[in-house]
């Protein structure tokens, strides 16, 4: 019998091995219970599903044997300690660290082949939505990688698992529901629909409800194939930009090397002037780029993505826009830089200072005493925006501080001070 030992009885080995066989059942059975109430949650959401015109066989086919993936990060999982989210990186690393030389340099070499290998279809994409090829393959380069890092995750799983069990059930439940409903369209088959784990798909990573906002069937055959074709996927991006406000013709920023007074507090979205009057204030276009008069009539905010310590940029309306696809100012960096160093070889010519980037749950923690006291109106979300780091500077500029708009420990200690 399995797990004897010299000198047990053999009534003492059956006795263990019925309480190892009980155990071993008690265990067995969990999953089962789970899988059990999450199939009858499935189940309770047929009628949204119906009332989005999917039809019942869609539902079940999708659904049917369907289990939650516990391997997701962001879960909220009942009886286990929480299991640490990384985070994107957008919102984790520090600027030097995330747009990293060698990583924009081969990112762009391999651009430029893209760039001439669907040169005709770019072109036709940039005539119809006004976007440039450049913007698009930044967008391309930085999600995917050219469709070389492919996501594997089902997308219905994904969906359905951060519905259930993720901490933004509402929103989750909302794309799994237009999951269905693309299945359910025919636009794609439930074994090639992958995702992200947090359900972005293809190779420009769309959340199923920008799917059927802005999906394009640029190639013609038929179906707006965003996992499987480059033209569909690039036109598709090119849409959401252009709805999302992009302006033809129109640059996504400049840098410009700042006055040395500046006030790094002036850098919010809404603090908008003419692109002629920044330069009359002081500010110098990097490597002299000179402005066209047209130029200097565009609108542009103050942004400093390291606070004084980096390289200082005007965005555009354009910059904005890029932010709408993701709201991370360094993504917005990586992808406007990238789209220019595919015709451009020059580096940003301030360079990124050494900076340390505070954990997520201490950014939390300064949104929240900055919303306490006046500075802050904005969500408390643990990522030092524009916003954040505009308030921050106002709490430095008021306490006697050095005012760089820039989140620290010691900034945060002087702030946690009774």
């Amino acid at each position: 019998m399995p797990g004897t030992s010299p000198g047990m009885t053999v009534l003492e080995a059956a006795s263990r091995w019925i309480v190892a066989s009980v155990l071993f059942l008690a265990i067995s059975v969990q999953p089962a219970r789970a899988d059990a109430a999450f199939q009858s949650w499935l189940q309770s959401l047929w009628p949204q599903a119906q009332a989005l015109g999917v039809s019942r066989a869609t539902f079940d086919n999708a659904t049917r044997g369907l289990e939650p993936d516990l391997s997701l990060p962001d879960l909220v999982l009942p009886g286990r300690p929480e299991k640490p989210q990384g985070g994107q990186p957008e919102f984790v690393l520090t600027p030097a660290d995330y747009l990293k030389e060698p990583a924009i340099e081969s990112t762009a070499a391999q651009g430029r082949k893209l760039l001439d290998q669907y040169r005709d279809q770019l072109a036709g994409i940039a005539q119809q939505f006004g976007v440039p090829p450049t913007i698009l393959l930044a967008i391309f380069g930085r999600e995917t990688d050219y469709g070389r890092a492919r996501d594997k995750r089902n997308a219905i799983r994904v969906l359905a698992t951060q519905a259930y069990l993720g901490k933004r059930k509402d929103q989750f439940l909302n794309e799994f529901l237009l999951a269905l409903k693309i299945l359910d369209e025919g636009h794609v088959k439930l074994a090639d629909m992958t995702s992200s784990w947090a359900g972005a798909m293809g190779l420009t990573q769309f959340l199923p409800s920008d799917y059927l906002k802005y999906a394009v069937d640029f190639d013609g055959d038929g179906r707006a194939d965003i996992w499987n074709s480059v033209p569909d996927a690039l036109a598709s991006a090119a849409k959401q930009l252009r709805d999302k406000g992009w302006q033809p013709g129109l640059r996504w920023a400049y840098e410009v090397h700042p006055p040395a007074d500046v006030d790094c507090t002036i850098g919010i979205p809404d603090n908008t002037l003419p692109l002629g009057e920044w330069l009359k204030r002081g500010f110098v276009p990097a490597y002299g780029r000179s402005l066209s008069a047209a130029e200097r009539a565009e609108s542009a905010s103050l942004l400093q993505p390291a606070g004084l310590y980096g390289p200082s940029f005007l965005a555009t309306k354009n910059y904005f826009a890029i932010k709408e696809y993701n709201f991370s100012d360094l993504y917005v960096l990586f992808v406007g830089h990238l789209a220019d160093r595919m015709s451009d070889p020059r580096p940003f010519e301030t360079p990124w200072g050494k900076v340390a980037q505070l954990p997520t749950g201490d950014l939390d923690r300064m949104q929240e005493i900055l919303t306490a006291r006046g500075y802050y109106r904005d969500k408390i979300d643990g990522k030092a925006g524009m916003l954040t780091r505009a308030a921050l500077g106002a709490y430095q500029k008021r306490n006697g501080l050095r005012v760089d708009c820039w989140p620290t420990a010691a900034v945060l200690a002087h702030m946690e001070r009774p």
